[in-house]
């Protein structure tokens, strides 16, 4: 690629990148620093959920090389390739709209990766000067490694054609990449505004090692999610709850489970049968059960902690729309605007149980704190 089209890439990421730095910078919250943390979580969010409609609409090979589109950094360039594409396979993966589509979402990651690297830097000369617990620098690091692997493999979602194991991993990463920023954002909300210490840190505990189940079974939900989207087995029980008309319906586990292949094809390079279709969808659907199972007991468990009630009530509210948001996927055959919302409730989940994780830890810690206190004031008054 030209060393043109890559300077154009930067610009675009810088101009993308411009706009929510301008509205931190002019922004009255003193703590600029918190509110970038925060700017970039909801950037990240905003990039999941388009990435889902990236997907879902079947632009992900919209422009078939990486990072511009046919060697040029816009559609607008790239027109006469791409309409040549079009022009020979009209419903093809490349068309004028697709191409936009997949380079926006492109633009978009760029713009949160230039964030990244001005918080980083931020980070690390506002410690040098301060050290200041707000401005500790590792993690803002490790969101700049991070987001690094995350580009790497959005560049091999395109040059390996949408292997599923990779897009899936890809779906995860982003995830992941949201999760720390959320955390990132909560540990800065805390030194702003410390948790007070609760009245039963025993119950806490138990709540702790919940929230961490919480958080496993929804990473694993979410991969068997993005494994149902990338191969394209959203359809392949299209009845609830029963999967065409059974409730073990024919499945094909090996095929369905195996991870490196091509897309729509087996290990052995034939093509991928429907029983492996409904064995991948199957899984998908009745592990929800177990997921909802443990959220909804975290929720139930939060909403009894005063600190935690908010959280809890909208952790509840949350699956339960997304439990609605995939039944109706089925029912109504697959509605783009429903799978979007569905990926997107996936992500508010992430974000929610994130926050449960962060405040259970920081309120444990705070209340183990307080005994030890409360004695030594009792003392000095004896």
């Amino acid at each position: 690629m030209a060393a043109s089209t890559l300077f154009q890439l930067a610009l675009m990421g810088l101009f993308v990148a411009s706009i929510p730095l301008t509205m931190v910078w002019l922004s009255a919250d003193a703590n600029k620093y918190r509110k970038l943390v925060w700017v970039m979580a909801f950037l990240t969010f905003d990039l999941i959920v388009f990435g889902a409609f990236t997907r879902l609409t079947d632009s992900g090979l919209g422009c078939p090389d990486w990072p511009g589109c046919y060697g040029a950094a816009n559609p607008f360039i790239a027109h006469e390739q791409i309409a040549a594409a079009e022009a020979a396979m009209p419903t093809g993966p490349v068309t004028q709209v697709k191409a936009w589509i997949e380079m926006i979402h492109r633009y978009l990651a760029m713009g949160i990766g230039v964030l990244i690297m001005a918080l980083m830097f931020q980070a690390i000369r506002q410690w040098r000067k301060t050290h200041q617990k707000a401005f500790a620098p590792a993690m803002p690091i490790a969101l700049f490694v991070f987001v690094c692997i995350q580009g790497a493999f959005g560049a091999w979602t395109v040059t390996l054609k949408l292997q599923p194991v990779i897009v899936t991993i890809h779906l995860l990463l982003g995830m992941l990449l949201l999760a720390m920023l959320v955390w990132l954002g909560e540990h800065e909300n805390r030194l702003l505004t410390p948790l007070a210490p609760s009245r039963a840190p025993a119950s806490l505990r138990g709540l702790r090692t919940l929230a961490l189940l919480a958080a496993v079974v929804l990473v694993v939900q979410i991969a068997l999610g993005g494994w149902v989207s990338t191969n394209y087995a959203t359809l392949a029980c299209d009845e609830f709850p029963l999967c065409d008309g059974q409730l073990v319906p024919q499945m094909d586990f090996e095929h369905g489970f195996t991870l490196w292949r091509e897309l729509g094809m087996t290990a052995a390079g034939d093509y991928l049968q429907f029983p492996a279709l409904v064995a991948i969808h199957w899984v998908h659907r009745n592990f929800a059960i177990l997921v909802t199972l443990v959220l909804g007991w975290a929720a139930w468990r939060a909403w009894q902690e005063p600190a935690l009630r908010r959280t809890g009530r909208l952790l509840a509210l949350a699956l339960l729309a997304q439990l609605f948001t995939g039944v109706a996927t089925v029912f109504f055959d697959f509605p783009l605007a429903i799978a979007v919302l569905h990926n997107a409730g996936a992500a508010v989940l992430v974000v929610l149980v994130t926050m449960l994780n962060y405040k259970v830890k920081t309120l444990l810690e705070v209340s183990q704190r307080r005994p030890a206190n409360a004695d030594a004031l009792a003392n000095s008054y004896r």
